[in-house]
């Protein structure tokens, strides 16, 4: 929850303390954040919009209770509920629209005026309870996703400092270069990001490392070489040892799938393997087709096409579908891994005649890859 938050710059300057950052923090360590919201009070202080920034990338662990909604007339609450939509989407800034619990959330009776909306408080009640008594069985698996994100987190800082390091000259003009590559972190994240195909989401806020950088007192070329052994073990641990973590996890232990046999004339369709041999022959097949392009992935359009000109027994409904399990990050195009995924699903609809219903609803575990945890 978020409470203590004042309103006013005149109240907030007897603060000893930068309450967004320890928000920032307990949000780091938290399963479940409610933002709590008065119906007579919707508007938005500036240290509550710090706060709510400082939630950034928790985006999933933020559910909105709105209160003593039984305070309203039924017509009233929609323009409250609709007030308090409009002021969340200009801080809230997510694609997914937030889920917002409306009732009176004490033990005393409902006022007369919300009495017409007891059944919707009371199932909004319930949900709200179901959703925090699942927290227990889902804390597992938040701390294995924290572990993936702080994994990866800490690859891309090696390779910025390991890019940093190399960009240095071996004699003179190292305080003149060191300067010039702290002025110019952009260009420099970039280079990054296309040398190693990393996502723009892992990367650290420039401006504080900017900052970090700036303060830190010594020489880029005092930074330890970057040691590709390392790297490599930190690949293992997100593409070997990670699944394996996840497998141990209650209800996340998936049937084992046996490796397929050549021999085998049994062509029932199997969305949740996908064979080596294929990986490798569907990620060539993104490398040709990704030639030249500066994103390093496929539109949205290129995917359209090839999978229309390849594929041209696969009706729109089920390209949709595809689509909408192979764009895993949502960003309107696809990287090798969701090609890859989208190739295997294609495949697999075509072996039934394109038959729609073999389409899962969300993706096995089994095929997700580790770069997507």
């Amino acid at each position: 929850m978020l409470p203590g938050v004042l309103s006013g710059e005149k109240q907030r300057i007897g603060r000893q303390y930068d309450f967004p950052q320890v928000v920032e923090w307990f949000a780091e360590r938290s399963d479940r954040i409610l933002l709590l919201f008065d119906a007579h009070k919707l508007d938005i202080s500036d240290e509550f919009k710090q706060s709510i920034d400082a939630l950034r990338g928790h985006d999933d662990k933020i559910r909105v209770v709105l209160n003593k909604a039984d305070s309203v007339t039924p017509n009233q609450l929609m323009r409250v509920y609709g007030a308090l939509m409009w002021s969340l989407g200009k801080v809230v800034l997510t694609p997914e629209v937030l889920r917002v619990y409306i009732g009176s959330f004490w033990d005393e009776p409902l006022n007369e005026k919300g009495l017409a909306n007891k059944a919707m408080f009371d199932q909004e009640k319930k949900d709200l309870i179901d959703d925090l008594k699942s927290l227990p069985r889902n804390s597992a698996l938040r701390k294995v996703n924290e572990l993936v994100k702080r994994t990866r987190t800490a690859k891309v800082h090696a390779l910025i400092i390991g890019h940093l390091r190399y960009e240095m000259p071996s004699m003179f003009g190292k305080d003149k270069k060191q300067q010039e590559l702290i002025d110019n972190l952009v260009p420099e994240f970039r280079k990054v990001q296309i040398q190693h195909n990393l996502p723009s989401g892992d990367f650290p806020n420039v401006e504080r490392f900017r900052d970090k950088l700036q303060n830190m007192g010594c020489s880029f070329s005092d930074f330890p070489k970057l040691k590709d052994k390392h790297i490599t073990k930190v690949m293992e641990a997100l593409d070997t040892d990670i699944p394996q973590l996840l497998a141990q996890i209650p209800g996340m232990n998936t049937t084992q799938k046996v490796a397929a046999n050549p021999f085998d004339m049994d062509d029932k369709p199997n969305i949740g393997t996908i064979m080596d041999d294929d990986k490798i022959r569907y990620s060539q097949l993104f490398t040709q087709l990704t030639a030249g392009s500066p994103s390093g992935k496929l539109a949205g359009q290129q995917v359209a096409g090839y999978l229309t000109q390849t594929y041209p027994n696969l009706s729109r409904e089920v390209m949709r579908d595809i689509w909408a399990l192979s764009d895993i990050d949502k960003d309107g195009a696809l990287d090798c891994d969701e090609f890859i995924i989208a190739i295997h699903l294609s495949t697999v609809v075509m072996k039934t005649g394109g038959d729609r219903s073999v389409l899962p609803a969300s993706l096995p575990m089994s095929i997700i890859p580790p770069s997507k945890y």
